[in-house]
């Protein structure tokens, strides 16, 4: 398949498939960095084209600083050569946000994930000032659009704002609204689309994203490296290859968007042979309904021979 706009260069380096990790941790709750790094290589050798540490999925609210720190410290230091590291850096406060780009730049990430200030409902101008003072490190910034946890919603026009002023380079849209990918277009031209929930891939893909900060390849690396490669090269005739992969696959990506999606990914994980393995508190064991729909869903598509 020929390569498209969809995969990372030196000059662009957050497009491409971003696997948002989970975090290993041992029996008594210590972060596992040996298995994280692990994982990271695992990812990497499977054709992904980056990680992104210290979002919800690696469970960033529950580590200390040091935690914190390490857990980039060590995807940078595990990753080969050309492989990126979009550093999550979101926080309750401007200037730990700031920090946290800071010491990502330190230790060689090569973009940002950023959430909109969320202490509070922040209206435009407080969000244009916080991605103002991020900005001034010098890192690439990827906007994070999550107005379900943060109650602050980045608009398509609040977007082109951003843009406009050269403080963000693309945006992780998790609204599920995919109505929203033509807006920003036409507000914001030049402005990247990432998608953010893998159940919207397919939509937001065919909108023209060129990026994905994705859940499921901690469990099913290949399978979902191909489907992006699809439902983003522009040829109809991959799309028309992609959608029945998508059908087959659509019950278990919908947990990315789930509110229990952190006890669901790493719990398939564990299904397809990998290291799920235990969440920190509050995050504990799931209902017993849910795990068991977690792995009928995952056996489902393990049985069809996807990985």
């Amino acid at each position: 398949m020929a390569e498209s706009a969809a995969t990372p260069t030196p000059e662009r380096p957050w497009r491409g498939v971003f696997t948002a990790t989970a975090l290993p941790f041992h029996d008594d709750l210590s972060v596992d960095f040996d298995g994280y790094a692990e994982h990271v290589a695992w990812l990497a050798a499977y054709g992904t084209h980056g990680v992104a540490p210290n979002g919800s999925l690696g469970e960033y609210q529950t580590l200390s600083d040091d935690e914190r720190a390490q857990v980039v410290r060590t995807a940078v230091e595990a990753s080969p050569e050309g492989f990126g590291v979009m550093a999550g850096c979101g926080a309750y406060g401007t200037l730990q946000s700031v920090r946290w780009i800071e010491q990502a730049a330190e230790a060689g990430a090569t973009s940002v994930l950023l959430l909109p200030p969320n202490t509070y409902r922040a209206d435009a101008d407080t969000v244009l000032r916080h991605y103002r003072e991020a900005a001034k490190v010098g890192l690439p910034i990827v906007a994070y659009n999550n107005p379900y946890d943060t109650k602050v919603d980045l608009t398509p026009a609040v977007l082109a704002q951003l843009h406009a002023e050269g403080l963000i380079v693309a945006v992780k849209e998790f609204t599920g609204d995919v109505r929203r990918a033509y807006e920003i277009a036409e507000l914001a031209p030049g402005l990247d689309l990432v998608v953010g929930s893998d159940d919207v891939l397919l939509e937001l893909g065919v909108a023209g994203a060129v990026g994905w900060v994705a859940g499921y390849p901690n469990a099913i690396p290949q399978s979902t490296m191909e489907l992006y490669e699809l439902v983003t090269s522009g040829d109809p005739a991959d799309l028309a290859r992609a959608l029945p992969i998508y059908r087959d696959l659509h019950s278990l990506l919908r947990w990315d968007s789930k509110t229990e999606f952190v006890q669901a990914i790493k719990l398939s994980m564990d299904v397809a042979g990998r290291k799920g393995g235990i969440c920190r508190p509050p995050r504990g064991p799931l209902a017993a309904e849910i795990r068991d729909r977690v792995v009928a869903d995952t056996e489902a598509a393990l049985g069809k021979g996807y990985k």
